[in-house]
């Protein structure tokens, strides 16, 4: 039997002439997806010189039930970034270090005159050499009967703050100049040597390399409830083009931005720790969240149920995937073709799929296994080994 329950439609195997309302519908529906992304295009595509670039992009490839992707743009950056500053307030002596300085933990990255700060230690520490003098004094004097027991614990007292004093200037000192937290990028450097700054004023932007290298992006409410951490994700620069970076969610924003209304959401990225912070990347996640439950049948399959839930064919062994409808490049009945990358991201390679269903404006496929992503747009120019530049 045929199903379409839970806004999944199948087909049939082959075409057979079982449920033919249905059937007869989705493959009405399909054939217009297919006749506005293919026969617009695909003569073009034969024409284009060999050796030309062509410009596409591509979408993620999801199991049937994840229902899709979510499309985000955010900015390149450390997981943590951190501004370094002063703890007390002063001139700026010297600054070590450069934008994109690479620093190793520990190291001098910026220091205040310490002129006035040297004195402040010296003067705390000759007042605590005093206190404790006129505390030992006190003492004997008590022990003599000189001194009375106030005199002695005034003493004491005065001796306690004294060297109180003494290592709040000493901490003072410590923090007059600034060292590297970690192993890291100075991202930026704020003050100059001669600069006159305040206490905690911004002196150098600081990216450590301890939890590695994220993308945030804001996405509506809608989104962010669908997305969870450990969701995979592809990552495209325009300034590093013909090149997707892998990826996976690492944090959702428990709390909107007051000012956009946005929540924020980190993906943790692969093999971009040569990039600049603050590049502009377009990540599309395949979001588990969004799936939806359903019930697909087919003649010889199995039937899957439930959210996010899978389905695979026992009679073929292929699992069935989710793809936009625009990757859709050629049909015939049950047969289809779309277009993916090969690894370097440069050359298109055909591949034939098998057309199982319908899924809102997605479309169900057999035969995409170990493909993790297909041309969504650019499709219609390719022939099987076209050079291609990812755009994002």
């Amino acid at each position: 039997m045929i199903g379409g329950r839970g806004g999944v439609l199948g087909f049939g195997e082959g075409g057979r002439d079982v449920g033919r309302g249905r059937w007869d519908a989705a493959f009405a529906s399909l054939s217009l997806l297919i006749f506005a992304t293919a026969c617009g295009g695909r003569a073009e595509g034969r024409n284009t010189p060999p050796d030309a670039v062509i410009p596409v992009q591509v979408a993620a490839v999801v199991a049937a039930g994840q229902a899709g992707t979510i499309s985000a743009s955010g900015t390149l950056g450390a997981k943590d970034e951190v501004t370094l500053s002063f703890k007390i307030g002063g001139i700026v002596g010297k600054v070590y270090v450069d934008d994109g300085a690479k620093v190793r933990k520990g190291q001098l990255l910026a220091a205040l005159d310490l002129r006035e700060i040297d004195a402040m230690v010296a003067k705390a520490t000759a007042g605590a050499e005093k206190a404790r003098r006129d505390a030992a004094r006190a003492e004997r004097l008590y022990r003599d009967s000189v001194a009375t027991l106030a005199q002695f614990q005034d003493a004491q007292t005065a001796r306690d703050a004294a060297e109180a004093d003494l290592r709040v200037a000493r901490v003072n000192h410590d923090y007059a100049t600034i060292a590297a937290p970690s192993d890291g990028v100075v991202l930026m450097r704020i003050a100059n040597a001669g600069q006159m700054v305040g206490a905690g004023a911004p002196v150098i932007q600081f990216a450590s390399n301890t939890r590695g290298r994220v993308l945030r992006a804001g996405v509506p409410d809608r989104e962010a409830v669908q997305v969870k951490v450990g969701d995979p994700a592809d990552v495209a620069f325009e300034a590093v083009p013909g090149k997707v970076f892998k990826g996976r969610v690492s944090q959702v924003g428990a709390a909107s931005d007051p000012r956009t209304g946005l929540y924020t959401i980190e993906i943790a990225l692969e093999g971009v720790g040569a990039l600049p912070s603050g590049l502009v990347g377009r990540a599309v996640i395949a979001a588990a969240g969004r799936g939806r439950g359903g019930v697909w049948e087919g003649e010889g399959s199995r039937v899957w149920e439930g959210k996010g839930a899978a389905v695979r064919s026992s009679a073929e062994g292929n699992a069935v995937y989710s793809i936009p409808a625009e990757a859709l490049v050629e049909g015939d009945k049950d047969f289809g073709t779309v277009f993916t990358v090969d690894a370097t991201g440069k050359r298109a390679r055909r591949v034939s799929v098998q057309l199982v269903g319908l899924e809102g404006n997605r479309v169900l496929v057999r035969g995409l296994d170990g493909v993790s992503r297909v041309v969504r747009s650019g499709g219609v120019w390719l022939t099987d080994s076209a050079r291609v530049e990812i755009k994002p």
